[in-house]
């Protein structure tokens, strides 16, 4: 398991304000390489989790049928500029034998995966095939819409603009009225 190098994330942010031609020593700057180095520790620490983890305790309950965690808030950062993206994660599964997780579980691994350099379409994979794995459900279907600095702060500039991306593992890649149901209960306020 690999930890962050949080000297060697000072001497590269010290040596990027150079080149962007900042003096790394002047008094609004000296801190800098030691925040960001304390920050990309915080922002990349799921580099060292496995979302699977969070399904290893299950409960039983007679319910076979929707479970549907929305609006789950997010931040990641995007691997090709290392800028945030942020929006929210929806997770539907429905159990099967009676194993569901702790809601609060589907929140944690949206966090875990979040946190690493990322593509939006990795943590929507990620996140439905660990819990397809883990808990063998009848099906997962995850969607996620986040807004991506990339777009906003850079090149074409586009603030406000979403991506969404959608997986659907199980029964949900077949059945496009259990899609548009969770659909309908994820767009209900």
């Amino acid at each position: 398991m690999s930890t962050v190098n949080l000297q060697k994330i000072e001497e590269a942010v010290k040596m990027i304000l150079e080149a962007v031609g900042e003096d790394p020593q002047r008094e609004g700057l000296i801190e800098t390489p030691k925040r960001v180095a304390k920050m990309y520790a915080e922002m990349f620490s799921g580099l060292n989790e496995d979302p699977k983890e969070y399904f290893k305790t299950v409960f039983h309950e007679e319910h076979e049928e929707l479970v549907l965690v929305k609006d789950i808030p997010f931040h990641s950062m995007c691997e090709h500029h290392l800028v945030p993206f942020y929006g929210k994660a929806h997770i539907a599964y429905i159990p099967r034998g009676g194993v569901v997780t702790g809601l609060s579980k589907l929140a944690r691994a949206v966090e875990t995966t979040a946190r690493r350099p990322q593509l939006q379409e990795r943590i929507t994979s990620t996140i439905a095939d660990s819990i397809m794995e883990m808990l063998k459900p009848y099906g997962v279907y995850v969607v996620i819409e986040a807004e991506h600095m990339c777009m906003t702060m850079r090149g074409i500039k586009k603030p406000g603009a979403k991506t969404v991306t959608a997986v659907a593992r199980g029964i949900y890649e077949q059945d496009h009225v259990k899609r548009s149901e969770i659909l309908s209960f994820i767009q209900m306020k």
